[in-house]
């Protein structure tokens, strides 16, 4: 039979037409069913134990078609739905008066249709409960003032965990940190105090609440007595750790962790922890300085040893521990849904990521694969790999991929379809028409659906068309047409066929004229942050639409965002490049296309900028003071590089700034330099900048952090002096040394002091770097007495050098002398001056800061004496505050920073009568002109009263005072219609009496 009588007998066949064919309960050709797909899942309930009237849902939804329905297992076997206390509302299971007995345990939904079934998530059910505390009271705790102490929580039988508070006394009042001398531990529940003080003595109890997904819960424990005894020698003490974290701690990635550590001292310790084998992660926060350290959002570089320190003016402690991440498993690679044909093989893999490492298992239709009918010879599952071959129609369905670890289980779903079916192209026909270009090639596409796969060919008309010069018939169905000329327009068909049945499509090939550039795009070479136009014409079809489009290496250009530095030029390709950069260098290729064919011209732009970053920056011999850099050149962008830069920075400095560096000014062609004026045993990161006449370049990327070389200090410490203190003590006091200027560990200070005029220096260490002060304590120190003293800094490396001489007083003691000469006189009612003579400075056993003066009544007790202080040396003072016809003893006493000296022989005054208590009466004014004229009656002082020697009045000008024999005064009337508040009082022995307000103006009281 010839080609065209077969090809005739092979077109009859296909339009006898397709029917669709039904192999088993297996339709044929397109299917417009979808397997289930998980939209919700269940999720892990804690429902309160003994709530016996609440309900818990747990969810599941999935889409489908046709729709889903559910079934629920838990503990591995079926929910009877249908229960009075099992409902399914959709796919949702809502249980009702959950029992703890039967009804806690793992529930997983299947959500299934004709396509197959899938199994969720794992959801816990689990009963939450908070037992009360024992009826037990904890025995009475007893710890002296200074001291350190914890009181237990013993937290009664509980479900989840525990968030523990403590409150003092009376509900709410819950203990403060105060100053981090109050520590609630999250996990035991105990109660730590770092220094007792005797306000501390209280009752405490332990308040522990429970969160569930519907209530919350709490109570609270028997009290706890705490009593705190007075010490009046507290005794200081270096940090004692109490609060440990573990030496393994096991993290999860994405989680939050947390370390506690707290400590007992006098004074109270302060707490600060860090990363041992690398950088604490920024995100610490500011519980990097606290006793609870918090590291959210866990990652693998957060996996490392962690140290707590505390420390205070006695001295330190630490505690280590490991930090291991470990992570739930993550889906790096999941399985798709596949459409394959019946006999061919099936390749599905799925990857997952964990720690410790997931394994990987997997279920057909919600059942172990393994436990399948599938013959066992057709499958092959490899950890996260199954292959099938000689697949059958019953191998269709729904397939998961389970990866679980001691973290977690997840699931990965896809569908499978094994297909049967005769060729059809309803769903994918050949293209009606393809445009092509004169000159061109083409390619028409021949994709029916069919399974198993059908032989494919074409014709042109009647005509089969085989390979040849111009001509491709790949076996996959594709038809290539090279050189296309005019000639190959008309119509192409392609013909399928497999056992099932036969089918074609055609298509018509439409020939047109071919695109070319008429004008090419030339390179170009600017400086950075100029202006370049790149040109492009092309000559086309004229029944076609004509586009530009541009690539800079490869890559298409955005020419739409008017913001953007690309513009292309109305009607023609033309580009406009604005403010190029550097990064704006390469190759431009200009396209100008068509549907049916495209051509393209580039050119090369070269833009001239500042130098790129240096690149491999090492740091090598490092020393005290310097270190030596190594890098390679960097892009010169096309203009010779100049010089070189360093910047450094360090913990001390605020960023990044320029370094000394030898030589001093690095050439273009340099590749090392040393950096000099560094600080000993401080870290320190660098970059380079490479700089030419264009500018300076980005910095290369920051080196490794290198800490220089330990050396002696260069210098001493600052802020030397002291004194005060209790009797028998020289107290030297300075500013601690700045990190900067310790040059090494194991540092310390070294003091050295003498009594003035004496040959012997007696030298002691202090071995804690933070320490700002020293106390000797020698019975045989005298009062004040004055010392040289020096002091210099020390570390692993050597000593400093001294500091300058700086003298300082022992402690004083208080005066013992007393003044003499006491003498007290009454001036008012209500007020004495007191004179005394000055004592003399030697014997005052230090600095005389002043005289204290103690007055108390006749009939009172010496101890109950009222005191003022004067603030210098004056020997005169006024005493206010006095009670009327009082008699009042008084004494004088010297002071000084260690107190008072001996009393004064007393002196004995009695204050003078009271002034009477009434005011003026009966005051009125008249006006003359400008001049107002008050008379008032004249105040007669009663027996226990002091006799008026006189008035006084104050307004608008200065106080002036009357004689007894005048009750009238005239003033001047204010300029500006205003008024005068006048006070007017009588006056005498005892003092001013009480005053009359009024008010003058021009408009009120009598006028002449």
């Amino acid at each position: 039979m010839g080609s065209k009588t077969r090809l005739k007998h092979f077109v009859l066949l296909i339009l006898i037409g397709w029917k669709g064919l039904v192999v088993g309960n297996w339709v044929v050709g397109h299917s417009d069913f979808v397997g289930p797909v998980f939209e919700v899942q269940p999720s892990s309930v804690v429902y309160p134990e003994g709530l016996s009237k609440g309900t818990v849902t747990l969810n599941c939804q999935a889409r489908a078609s046709p729709a889903a329905t559910y079934r629920w297992h838990v503990n591995g076997t079926n929910v009877p739905v249908g229960d009075l206390r099992y409902t399914l509302v959709a796919g949702n299971l809502v249980i009702s008066g959950p029992q703890y007995g039967s009804d806690g345990g793992s529930y997983q939904c299947l959500a299934m249709n004709r396509c197959g079934t899938i199994l969720s998530r794992v959801a816990n059910l689990k009963f939450g409960y908070l037992h009360d505390f024992s009826g037990e009271g904890q025995s009475p705790q007893t710890v002296y003032e200074g001291a350190g102490a914890f009181l237990a929580c013993q937290a009664p039988a509980h479900y989840p965990a525990l968030s523990y508070r403590w409150f003092v006394n009376d509900f709410p009042s819950f203990v403060k940190p105060d100053g981090g001398r109050w520590f609630v531990s999250q996990v035991t529940g105990n109660l730590y105090l770092a220094k007792a003080e005797p306000n501390d003595t209280a009752s405490y109890f332990c308040f522990t609440t429970i969160d569930m997904d519907i209530s919350t819960k709490s109570t609270f424990s028997k009290a706890n007595q705490l009593t705190v005894q007075p010490d009046a020698n507290t005794r200081k003490s270096a940090p004692a750790i109490k609060v440990r974290f573990p030496a393994e701690t096991y993290a999860l990635a994405g989680h939050t962790t947390q370390l506690e550590c707290f400590a007992y001292g006098n004074p109270v310790p302060k707490l600060r922890w860090r990363k041992v084998d690398g950088l604490l992660p920024s995100k610490a926060g500011a519980s990097a300085e606290g006793p609870i350290l918090t590291l959210p959002e866990m990652t693998f570089h957060d996996e490392g040893v962690y140290e707590c320190e505390a420390y205070n003016s006695e001295g330190r402690d630490k505690h280590q521990g490991r930090i291991n991440v470990q992570a739930q498993p993550e889906w790096l690679q999941v399985m798709s849904d596949s459409e394959v044909e019946i006999s061919s093989e099936l390749h599905w893999t799925c990857v997952a990521a964990g720690k410790p490492r997931p394994s990987i298992r997997w279920l057909r239709n919600g059942q172990p694969l393994s436990t399948q009918p599938m013959s066992l010879d057709r499958v092959e599952v490899n950890g996260g790999r199954l292959k099938v071959i000689n697949l059958a129609l019953e191998d269709s369905g729904m397939y998961q991929c389970v990866a679980e670890n001691k973290h977690d289980t997840i699931y990965s779903n896809a569908e499978l379809r094994v297909q049967v079916q005769a060729p059809d192209f309803r769903s994918n026909p050949v293209r009606r028409l393809v445009p092509a270009a004169r000159g061109g090639q083409v390619m028409l596409e021949c994709r029916p659906r069919a399974a198993p796969k059908p032989t494919l060919f074409w014709s042109r008309g009647t005509e089969l068309l085989t390979n040849s010069s111009r001509v491709t018939v790949t076996p996959d169905g594709i038809l290539w047409i090279h050189n296309i000329s005019r000639a190959d327009e008309g119509k192409y068909t392609c013909f399928a066929e497999n056992y099932l049945g036969k089918a074609n499509s055609t298509g018509h090939l439409s020939v047109r004229d071919a695109t070319k550039i008429t004008l090419a795009p030339s390179n170009a070479d600017i400086n950075q942050e100029e202006n370049v136009t790149l040109q492009c014409h092309a000559s086309h079809d004229p029944t076609m639409d004509l586009t530009f489009t541009w690539a800079h290496n490869g890559a298409l250009l955005d020419l739409e965002d008017p913001a953007g530095p690309y513009h292309r030029k109305e009607t023609i390709g033309d580009l406009l490049i604005v403010s190029g950069q550097l990064s704006q260098a390469g190759t431009y290729s200009c396209t100008a296309q068509t549907v049916v064919d495209s051509a393209s011209a580039s050119a090369k732009l070269v833009v001239r900028g500042p130098p790129g970053p240096p690149g491999g920056l090492v740091v090598k011999n490092v020393a005290e003071t310097s270190a030596e850099l190594r890098w390679s050149r960097g892009y010169d962008n096309h203009s010779p590089i100049g010089k070189y830069v360093i910047m450094g920075c360090s913990p001390l400095s605020s960023g990044w700034r320029t370094m000394r560096t030898e030589p001093s000014n690095i050439e273009g062609n340099a590749e090392s330099a040393r950096v000099v004026g560094l600080l000993p045993w401080m870290d320190y990161e660098f970059q380079v900048i490479a700089s030419n006449i264009l500018g300076s370049g980005e910095p290369s990327m920051s080196s490794h952090t290198v800490r220089t070389q330990q050396a002696a200090p260069t210098v001493a410490p600052s802020g030397l002096g002291g004194g005060g203190g209790d009797r028998n003590e020289l107290i030297i006091t300075w500013t601690p040394m700045a990190r900067e200027y310790q040059n090494g560990d194991g540092f310390g200070y070294i003091l050295a002091f003498r009594k003035r005029n004496t040959p012997t220096w007696v030298v002691e260490r202090v071995s804690n770097v933070e320490s700002s002060r020293y106390v000797y304590s020698n019975q045989s120190l005298s009062p004040y007495c004055p010392f040289e003293v020096k002091i210099k800094a020390y570390n692993r490396k050597g000593e400093g050098p001294f500091s300058q001489i700086a003298l300082v007083h022992s402690a004083e003691e208080e005066p013992t002398v007393a003044p003499l000469r006491i003498n007290a006189t009454a001036l008012t009612a209500f007020e004495m001056q007191v004179s005394w003579d000055p004592v003399q400075h030697l014997s005052a056993n230090g600095i005389l800061r002043g005289y204290e003066i103690r007055y108390w009544r006749q009939h009172e007790r010496e101890a109950a004496a009222d005191r003022v202080r004067t603030a210098g040396l004056e020997t005169t003072a006024r005493v206010a505050g006095l009670r009327p016809s009082t008699r009042y003893h008084v004494t004088v006493l010297a002071y000084n920073s260690a107190g008072t000296g001996p009393a004064s022989p007393k002196s004995t005054v009695t204050t003078r009568r009271p002034p009477p208590n009434r005011p003026p009466g009966n005051v009125f004014w008249k006006t003359d002109g400008s001049w107002v004229t008050v008379r008032w009656d004249h105040v007669k002082a009663l027996g226990n009263e002091s006799a008026v020697l006189g008035y006084k009045h104050e307004g608008q000008s200065a106080l002036k005072v009357l004689d007894k024999g005048k009750t009238s005064v005239t003033l001047p009337l204010p300029k500006d219609n205003g008024y005068v508040v006048l006070e007017i009082r009588s006056w005498g022995e005892g003092g001013d009496g009480a005053a009359h307000e009024t008010i003058v103006s021009r408009d009120s009281g009598e006028t002449d």
